[in-house]
């Protein structure tokens, strides 16, 4: 923690985690709010289905990439300036983006949004370490995660007002309006929470000792993913949703927005039990029922799916289920993270958004494509990237029995 914590933030706890949330948004706007317009890019663009998939899957793998620099740029030079330079270079992408005229030119300006965007959520969870104590860390977490929920629940109805009554082009001026006002509030309200005797070396021989003293530890890479690994199974569906929502559901674009809302829903209900749960509950046994929901939601949507035809009335509430599940134990588990090398935190969260982001990138550019014409596919598919997660933490549990014992982890 920063030794003068206290003083860096003045404002209301809900104001800082609004501005926290709002970094993390550029994430699920970024993909989002151009699902329902995908169609349209691609006929304008004449782009087969494979290579509209790529758009994702290059933003994806670009962030993941950059994410490895992130945080060892933030625990070197300071959070304020990555988050600052990362948010400007994400504008002029979605300028890119709005001109684009071919599909090779979206796929690179969708790669330099991915490589830009993972600066705000990448160090705002390190922010939130450097400011507060575990259960009050824990606290922030799960208020930002709620905050951060209204973006993927807004974004597909705005993407699909966007290209109904402007054009696809349209959707990527709007998330450059929202780089230049995210950048405004940051450079105006944002602190700078790395304290100068806290700063890290950015040579590169430091660089590599930190990344070998990470990657090397089987306790830091089990958590990164118990924690990255089942959001992915529900990330299936919202990658798939123009399959999965248009052709299995027969939905307009215009109204995909019901199946985020729902999912946004479950999202926000799970942070808001988390952050009650703060100092109360036993980290491992939270971390334990949040698994427990997404099981029994998984096994339920699989069920279902073999024994049903797919219709809208029943088939979204799995994965909404599903969500709140991950949504109870992610905050619990994204602090075990950063506290695995208190000195590193932000290469930490950089790691720990490697790994989740990385796995993004393959489902999104392999797994996605294959699956997404298939309820039943998808289903189970999804059930298998939560199993990932829960054996990963079964391990820890088994070589560290004494991990998560402490109710709300020790302040400090």
């Amino acid at each position: 923690m920063h030794p003068d914590a206290e003083r860096l933030w003045r404002g209301p706890r809900w104001a800082l985690a609004v501005l926290l949330a709002a970094l993390g948004m550029l994430g699920p706007f970024s993909i989002d709010t151009y699902l329902p317009a995908f169609a349209g890019i691609a006929t304008d663009l004449s782009a087969t289905p494979v290579q509209m998939q790529q758009t994702l899957s290059a933003y994806l793998f670009g962030f993941a990439f950059m994410n490895l620099f992130h945080g060892a740029l933030s625990d070197s030079i300071g959070r304020r300036p990555v988050v600052l330079w990362g948010i400007a270079v994400f504008t002029l992408a979605s300028v890119g983006c709005a001109l684009s005229t071919s599909i090779g030119a979206l796929v690179f300006f969708r790669a330099l949004q991915g490589l830009s965007t993972g600066a705000g959520i990448v160090v705002s969870r390190a922010v939130i370490r450097d400011l507060f104590p575990p259960a009050a860390a824990q606290k922030m977490m799960s208020q930002v995660t709620i905050f951060f929920g209204i973006a993927p629940a807004v974004a597909p109805l705005i993407g699909g007002w966007l290209y109904v009554y402007v054009d696809w082009h349209g959707i990527f001026w709007f998330l450059a309006l929202i780089g230049v006002a995210l950048w405004w509030s940051n450079w105006r309200h944002l602190p700078e929470t790395l304290h100068p005797s806290q700063r890290q070396s950015f040579h590169p021989r430091h660089l590599m000792r930190g990344y070998l003293q990470l990657g090397a530890d089987p306790r830091f890479l089990l958590l990164a993913l118990a924690s990255g690994v089942p959001f992915n199974g529900m990330f299936l569906y919202v990658l798939s949703a123009p399959a999965f929502l248009g052709e299995s559901l027969a939905l307009a674009p215009t109204q995909f927005f019901w199946f985020f809302l729902l999912n946004i829903a479950g999202i926000m209900a799970g942070a808001h039990f988390s952050g009650r749960f703060a100092g109360r509950l036993e980290p491992r046994r939270q971390i334990r029922r949040g698994f427990r929901i997404m099981a029994s939601a998984g096994i339920v949507n699989v069920a279902a799916n073999l024994l049903f035809e797919p219709h809208a009335v029943w088939a979204m509430l799995p994965v909404a289920v599903f969500a709140f599940g991950w949504a109870l134990m992610v905050p619990v588990v994204t602090l075990m993270v950063l506290d695995v090398v208190p000195e590193r935190r932000g290469m930490a969260s950089s790691l720990q958004a490697v790994v989740g982001s990385a796995s993004n990138g393959v489902v999104a550019g392999v797994i996605a494509p294959l699956v997404m014409h298939s309820t039943v596919a998808l289903s189970i598919t999804s059930l298998g990237m939560m199993c990932v997660g829960l054996v990963a933490w079964v391990a820890i549990r088994r070589r560290w029995p004494e991990t998560g014992t402490t109710p709300g982890a020790a302040e400090g």
